[in-house]
This record gives C-alpha cells, sequence and structure tokens, in this order.
C-alpha cells in the first residue's frame, strides 16, 4: 500500500510540485482582506452572559468607556497654563467623533450659592473665564477644588499637581470596527498640538486599550515570525548541512500558514492577539513532521539507498508516526474550541487545522520535491549497515538499565515536591496585566493609580424596585451606606460616585448639611433644579434609567489580581441582599474578572479532553491497556511540575497558561509517539528491552532531541514580547517540552524497564 503511494507521489511529483505552490498563492490573495480586531468585544462570544449584560447595561445607561488624557503639573495645575491646556484639550475633545460627553476641572459643574443671593443656588463651570483670574482668584479655586468631593482624587490629585480630563464614549463606539483607531489618532493630534506645553501626557481608557492590544500583536508577528523562521532555519541547516532539508522543511510551514490563514479570511475571522500568533505555532508543528521524515530519508540514503527507495523507506518508517503526532497534534490545539473565550476557540480550531494540512503537505509535497531535486550524498556519507550501531546509543540504554530505579525514585522525590506548589496557584484575567510594566498603557494606569485614583471600574446599579424609588431618602440613605461600608471593607476601592453626591452637595449648600435630606420632595427637587440647569450635554441621564427606578454608582478600583476583584464583586452583591433592593455589578472590568472562571474551566477541561482523546487513539494503536499509563505519564508530568513551580514562585495562571496545557499535551506527545512506535517495531523484531533502546535511540532519540530544540526555541521567542499573554504561554510551553523530552528520555525508558525489561515483550 505505502509502495503505490510513493509511486503515485513520484510519477507525479511535477504536478505535485507545482499545483500546491500555485494552489496557496491563490488562496493567498485572500489575504488582502485580513483584518484585525483588538476590541474587548472579541474576548467574548455573541451568546456570552457577561457580554450580553454588558449589552443591556449600556443600552439602559449608555457607554462606560471613554479615553482619558492625564497630565502633572509639579507647580500645580491651577494656573493659567494649565488650565488653558484644560480648556483647549476639552473642548477639543467635546468635538470629537464617538466622544458623548467631557469632564474635566474647567468644566466641572460647580454647585454654590451667589454671595449677592445667599438663597439661591448657582451651578455653573468651575473655571471660567481664565484670563481674568487673578493669583488670588486661582488659590480659592485650589482651594476649593481640593475641599470639594467630587473633584477630589477623581479629577484632581489631594496635591493638586495631577488632572485628568475624561471624554465619555458614544456606545457606538464600543461596536464600530475601527473607532478606537479613529479616537486615538485625532487624540494623538491633540497632544501633538499641546507639545510646547511641555506637559507629558499620559492615556488611557478604551480606545488605548484596543490600540494596544492591535499595536503589540502587530508587532509580534512582523518581528518573532520573520526571527522564529531564521533561527529555524540556522538549526535545520546545522542538523542536515544541506539547503533541501531546510528548504523543504520551511516551505511546509510556509505554505501551511498561508493556506490557513486564507481560510481563516474566507470564513470571515479577523485576526486578534492570539491568532497572530499561528505562524509560529504552524512552525512548531510543521518542522517536527517534515525533520522526522527528511532525518529518515537520510538515514536511508546514507546506507546507500537510491533516492526513490530511501523516499520509500522513510515514509514507510515514519507515515504512522506522523499520522499519529499529526492527529494528537490536532487534537491538542481542537481541545480548545471548548473554551468560552473567543480568541482561545479559533486560535485552538484554526491551528488544529494547520496540524492536518502540514501533515498532507508533509507525506506529498515534501517526498515529490525529494524525487526531483535527489539530493545528492558524499562519498564520506555513505555507510554500511551496522545494525544496533552507535557507540551513544549503546551507553544511553546501559544507563537507563543500571540506574533505573534511581531515575524513577529521584523523579517522584522531584515530582512530589514541585507538585505542591499547584496549592498556590491563582488565577488572573485582569486586563492591565496583559501587558508588561514598560508599556505606555500599563504605565499610565500605574501613573493615575499613583497620582490620583483607581483607574479599573465598578459599574453597580441598584434597583430601588419602584418607579422614582432612587428619589427615596431610605434608598439613598441605603446607598451611601454602601458606599461608605464598601471603602472602609476594601482600602482598593478608592471612592465610589453617584447622584446621592449630587443631593448631598445640594443639601450642603441649601441647608448646611452635607447629607441626604429626610424630605423625599425636596431631593426630587434638587434633582430637577440640576438638571435644568445643566449645559447640554451634561445631563444626568446616565447616572439613572428613564423610570428613575435603577441608580447607577461608579466604584473606582486599584488595579488587583482577578481573586480580589471577584471578593469585592461577592461582597458588594451580597451587602444587598440584606436590603430592600438588589444590585448587579457591570463593567469591563466586571466582565474580565468573571472571565477567570473560563480560563480555569479551559485549562481544566482542554487538559481532560486532549489527555482523554489521545489515550483512546494510544489505545487503539497499541491493543493494550497496560500501555496508556506509560503513554499519560509523560505527558501529564510536564504540565504538573511547570504549574508547580508557578505556584512556588508565585505566577498567576492567566489566559496564556490556560492554553498552554492542552498544547503541551498536543505537541509533547509527538516525542512519546515517536519514542513507543520504534520500541514496539523493536520488540516485534525480536530485540531485547537493551537493543529496543539503542533502536528508538538510533531511528528517533537524535530527531526527538532535535525537534525539541527547535520547538522550545520558538516558543521561547515570546518571552520578548510585551503581550504578557504571549509571554507567560512561551515560557510556561518552552519549559514544559523540554521537561517533556527528558521525561520520555529518561524516565519513560526507567518506568519501561521495569514494566516491560523481560526479554519477550507483551507488545511482540
Amino acid at each position: 500500500m505505502m509502495r503505490k503511494f510513493v509511486e503515485l507521489v513520484v510519477r507525479f511529483r511535477w504536478y505535485v510540485a507545482i499545483l500546491i505552490p500555485l494552489l496557496t498563492f491563490g488562496l493567498a490573495t485572500q489575504l488582502k482582506n485580513l483584518e484585525f480586531d483588538g476590541s474587548y468585544r472579541i474576548w467574548f462570544g455573541k451568546e456570552s452572559d457577561s457580554l450580553q449584560k454588558y449589552d443591556r447595561f449600556r443600552a439602559v445607561f449608555g457607554n462606560d468607556d471613554a479615553i482619558i488624557i492625564v497630565f502633572r503639573d509639579e507647580n500645580g495645575v491651577m494656573n493659567k497654563k494649565a488650565l488653558g491646556v484644560i480648556e483647549r484639550l476639552t473642548n477639543k475633545l467635546w468635538q470629537t467623533k464617538y466622544v458623548a460627553r467631557v469632564d474635566s476641572l474647567t468644566n466641572y459643574q460647580y454647585i454654590h450659592s451667589d454671595e449677592a443671593y445667599p438663597d439661591e443656588v448657582v451651578i455653573e463651570n468651575f473655571i471660567g473665564d481664565i484670563d481674568a483670574l487673578s493669583i488670588d482668584d486661582l488659590v480659592q479655586k485650589e482651594k476649593i477644588a481640593l475641599q470639594e468631593e467630587m473633584l477630589l482624587n477623581r479629577i484632581i490629585s489631594s496635591d493638586g499637581k495631577t488632572t485628568m480630563i475624561v471624554g465619555r464614549l458614544t456606545p457606538k463606539a464600543a461596536t464600530t470596527l475601527g473607532a478606537s483607531k479613529t479616537i486615538k489618532s485625532i487624540v494623538d493630534g491633540y497632544i501633538a498640538e499641546e507639545k510646547e506645553s511641555g506637559y507629558e501626557f499620559y492615556l488611557a481608557g478604551g480606545p488605548v486599550v484596543n490600540m494596544t492590544f492591535s499595536t503589540l500583536a502587530k508587532y509580534d508577528i512582523t518581528t518573532f515570525t520573520p526571527l522564529v523562521l531564521v533561527i529555524v532555519m540556522l538549526l535545520l541547516w546545522i542538523v542536515f548541512r544541506r539547503p533541501s532539508g531546510m528548504l523543504l522543511s520551511i516551505a511546509v510551514v510556509i505554505f501551511t500558514f498561508i493556506i490557513v490563514l486564507s481560510l481563516q479570511v474566507l470564513f470571515g475571522y479577523k485576526l486578534n492577539n492570539f491568532t497572530a500568533n499561528m505562524p509560529i505555532f504552524v512552525i512548531a508543528i510543521g518542522i517536527a513532521d517534515a525533520m522526522h521524515l527528511f532525518w529518515i530519508y537520510l538515514m536511508g540514503r546514507k546506507k546507500g539507498l537510491a533516492n526513490y527507495e530511501a523516499i520509500h523507506y522513510s515514509l514507510e518508517k515514519n507515515f504512522l508516526p506522523i499520522l499519529l503526532t499529526s492527529l494528537t497534534t490536532a487534537v491538542g490545539f481542537a481541545s480548545l474550541g471548548v473554551s468560552e473565550i473567543v480568541p482561545i476557540k479559533t486560535l485552538g480550531i484554526a491551528t488544529a487545522t494547520a496540524s492536518l494540512i502540514a501533515f498532507a503537505l508533509t507525506i506529498i509535497f515534501v517526498p515529490a520535491c525529494l524525487a526531483i531535486i535527489n539530493p545528492k550524498i558524499r562519498e564520506k556519507e555513505l555507510q554500511k549497515e551496522k545494525g544496533l550501531s552507535s557507540k551513544l546509543a549503546v551507553a544511553y540504554a546501559g544507563f537507563i538499565i543500571k540506574n533505573d530505579m534511581k531515575i524513577i525514585l529521584g523523579s517522584l522525590i522531584v515530582f512530589g515536591a514541585i507538585s505542591l506548589g499547584l496549592m498556590r496557584l491563582e488565577v488572573d484575567s485582569n486586563s492591565v496585566h496583559y501587558f508588561r510594566e514598560d508599556v505606555p498603557f500599563r504605565k499610565t494606569v500605574s501613573f493615575i493609580e499613583e497620582k490620583l485614583t483607581g483607574p479599573m471600574s465598578y459599574e453597580i446599579v441598584i434597583d430601588s424596585k419602584e418607579k422614582d424609588g432612587i428619589k427615596s431618602s431610605e434608598f439613598m440613605k441605603t446607598v451611601e451606606c454602601f458606599s461608605r461600608e464598601f471603602e472602609a471593607k476594601f482600602p482598593d476601592v478608592r471612592h465610589t460616585s453617584s447622584l446621592v453626591d449630587i443631593v448631598k452637595k445640594f443639601n450642603e449648600v441649601m441647608q448646611g448639611e452635607k447629607s441626604v435630606p429626610q424630605d423625599n420632595k425636596l431631593i426630587a427637587q434638587y434633582l430637577l433644579l440640576y438638571t435644568l440647569s445643566l449645559p447640554q450635554g451634561m445631563e444626568i441621564n446616565d447616572r439613572m434609567d428613564v423610570d428613575e427606578r435603577l441608580l447607577r454608582v461608579t466604584a473606582s478600583v486599584n488595579v488587583v489580581n482577578t481573586s480580589l476583584d471577584l471578593k469585592m464583586i461577592d461582597w458588594a452583591q451580597q451587602w444587598w441582599k440584606d436590603t430592600p433592593y438588589t444590585a448587579e455589578l457591570n463593567g469591563q472590568t466586571v466582565m474580565f474578572a468573571h472571565m477567570q472562571h473560563d480560563v480555569t474551566d479551559t485549562l481544566i477541561q482542554s487538559i481532560l479532553l486532549a489527555m482523554g482523546t489521545v489515550s483512546l487513539m494510544m489505545l487503539f494503536i497499541f491493543k493494550s491497556i497496560r500501555m496508556v499509563p506509560l503513554f499519560i505519564i509523560p505527558n501529564i508530568l510536564p504540565i504538573v511540575l511547570v504549574l508547580g513551580v508557578m505556584g512556588w514562585l508565585g505566577i498567576n495562571i492567566d489566559i496564556g497558561v490556560a492554553i498552554s496545557g492542552a498544547i503541551i499535551i498536543g505537541v509533547a506527545v509527538d516525542d512519546t509517539i515517536h519514542f513507543l512506535i520504534k520500541y514496539k517495531e523493536a520488540r516485534k523484531k525480536g530485540y531485547n528491552y537493551k537493543d529496543s533502546l539503542t533502536y528508538i535511540m538510533q531511528y528517533a532519540g537524535s530527531a526527538i532531541i532535535l525537534t525539541t530544540v527547535i520547538l522550545s526555541s520558538s516558543f521561547v521567542i515570546f518571552r520578548f514580547s510585551q503581550f504578557m499573554l504571549n509571554v507567560n504561554f512561551g515560557m510556561v510551553t518552552a519549559i514544559a517540552l523540554v521537561i517533556a523530552v527528558l521525561v520520555d528520555l529518561l524516565l519513560l525508558p526507567a518506568i519501561l524497564s521495569r514494566y516491560d525489561g523481560k526479554d519477550k515483550s507483551f507488545l511482540s
């Protein structure tokens, strides 16, 4: 059967060698339609409860997203130069597309009594005509600002030196592709115009996050993909010492990547921060198959086989293991399809497809090209069949047999100690932690938290249970009590804001008491007066619903790990259960916090699915249930060890780590398959255990080691990414693959030595 297949490939070699590149580059024409989506919405499926709940929130209260400009004046921002900058930026933001309203120090609606008519309340811009302000006026304004609760540590810092301008976005900005790029580009222009001020401006908010996602992904794909290709080509040249082996292996991965990416575009998928790394995954997948095929082909040629016979020899020895490794790799990646996190799901499906395409190209395109190229073997490379030669292979077999029990016991001790770190693991899906600390957005968030306020927010929607219920004195006092206790319970809650603050301010001006009045009608009058006095665009309809039943409370919080986020969210929800009212927490911070469950589920479910499916495949191939533990051990241990080390080092599980588990199984299992299949072959030939190990090392050991070096080198490149999910994924995967090869070449044969070391094997 295999001979007929090889004969077909050889007969139609020119058709194969020409048509596959033509088909590939024909599909590549679709890449002109390639788009990138870096918005927060890509992390949630259309049916996501979190996303649907968030969309309902936006439908009632508008967008919780904003474009934020922050700067600092060491002499204090209450001077004409700084105020001029604030006023210009405020006015420009009002005119900016997708911006619904702007809040800043200059247009803050200051509530106070009229000096001439003390019984009247005045609501006006806090800063009027800047040029008309005297030094004494500025000093007085600063004094007021630092006593105004709705300004202090919200718009201006307690030292009076840092301020921010907040442009709140329209709901359309969240659903329009390209809106973030437009907003960020326009605001960058505003900042450039203010360059002469000498201030250093910091940008934050949704558009900045989205563009940071996009920028880092594009940087990674344009920097690391070529770099990995160069490294792989260099390693292949060192291994094979001939251009044919290097170029054919590289051609497989390039063709695979182009085909898969083109299919993604055809099916309407957009690139995101995870699928942007697909080239490197494809390199890792395709190189291993092509390397094994070419390695055995060269061995055949060096033993004196003719070109066609060497092709047949290589395919005969490699077809089954390459097929199995491709299927198991596809299963590993496809298991990510169970994830509720959309970028993970699309990456898993796309890369699983790539695994199967790489297999097809390896067994069809590579043999066809070899039949045409007919690489020359130098005279000194020719060698006679020496049976189970190689002094290194013999020494390796002897070492395993002599030290099998020591290897097993030593491994158990090391594994046991490291695995205790699993109890220290935590999950973190805070989106700020997705970026390195030197990324501008991350620096801005740290700056805001240090100098001004909490850069994250929870949107708490409280249901008063009746129309006009938010105007109830009892309700507002309950909200006030909640805010006070929430801030007291969790220091990371910097402050809360709601219409309660407005009512208290009115009461202070009118009655001299900074508190919620007892009279419901008085509360209604305060809110009506405030509404009628506001300029267009500064209305309060984003703080309540049209029936005045729901009240929006915004809590500004520090950047914390997801576990603490969930703890604070749960506390807030539980607090309201002891009242006549109910509360629902919403907003993007809350959405990403709840993603923690999806991250954990992805890690556990994908590993179990991948391990279970692959084990069934091995049971079908080896037809021995006794082999299943031998297959599971070397492939589950690397994951356990890496996670254990993370626990001991205090490194949290994020989305990058969550996807690594199934991928480690899918890729690392390749080594185990090659090892066990070669072991089965040797045993069926009647070799004793020592000779079987020598046979494995001669025909698979070197290729296993070399592919691990190439794969781990490919993944470790992510260490230099600024996107922390890629960093953690790359490092965890690279380390696990190295551990996997050590387990495969040391612990697995040591167990086999005790398990199956007799002259007659149960596999024979």
